[in-house]
């Protein structure tokens, strides 16, 4: 199996060179997608070698880039993307879990399961939507889960390019794992590292009430889906 690394990145001029340059001991192709950052990500990325470099002309969402990511990792014959986030919050040595999380004779989507998310460091935000989020995603008929927010996951591919996955922005993350698990595709967990760097110096884009409303009108849909369309899709 030939495995690349995926990095959907925006605005992430603080913390992205130091993610590459760990990622890229791994060994493996890396392919970051640039969505439209408008700091000094781009200048950046262009300064680091050895790595494949995609961009959005503009902010497009985190699914968004993800699937650009998969794309270019099957035309580079990869059937297997590690993801994780920009931020530096992953431990990219943690992905050697990821991988041997895989069973023998299966293709399943792994999830970085985040140890310590209860540290002070951690966000209230962080604790609930990580709750929040893995009850609808059980409830709108996906997998029982302990992290369905975890960017730090294993995809099969071209698998996860065919689920018909339609949101773009952060919901992609949790609707996928209702897709595959619609269409036998395993979803497993294995523990991984977490490091929220504190206050000011924390990069996220979440923002609660607008994301939110996004999560609830996904849940809504897939629940809706759910329940009158099964055996039609």
């Amino acid at each position: 199996m030939k495995v690349a690394c995926v990095i959907p990145v925006y605005n992430h001029e603080q913390r992205i060179g130091e993610v590459i340059r760990e990622v890229l001991k791994l060994g493996l192709p890396v392919i970051v997608v640039d969505d439209g950052s408008t700091d000094s990500t781009p200048d950046i990325l262009n300064r680091i070698p050895d790595i494949t470099v995609l961009r959005h002309p503009e902010n497009m969402g985190k699914g968004a880039a993800l699937l650009t990511g998969f794309a270019a990792a099957v035309k580079l014959g990869c059937d297997l993307a590690i993801t994780l986030d920009a931020d530096g919050q992953h431990k990219p040595e943690d992905a050697e879990n990821l991988l041997r999380a895989v069973p023998d004779g299966q293709r399943p989507i792994i999830i970085g399961n985040r140890q310590g998310m209860s540290g002070e460091h951690v966000p209230w935000t962080s604790r609930f939507g990580r709750k929040f989020s893995n009850f609808w995603v059980w409830a709108s008929g996906g997998p029982l889960v302990h992290d369905s927010q975890s960017g730090f996951r294993l995809y099969p591919l071209p698998e996860a390019l065919d689920l018909d996955v339609q949101s773009r922005r952060f919901q992609f993350e949790v609707e996928i794992l209702v897709k595959a698990r619609g269409r036998g595709i395993p979803v497993l967990e294995a523990p991984v590292q977490v490091v929220y760097q504190k206050g000011a110096e924390r990069i996220s884009h979440f923002h609660p009430w607008k994301d939110f409303f996004r999560n609830s009108a996904t849940f809504s849909r897939l629940i809706w889906n759910r329940i009158f369309l099964r055996g039609r899709q």
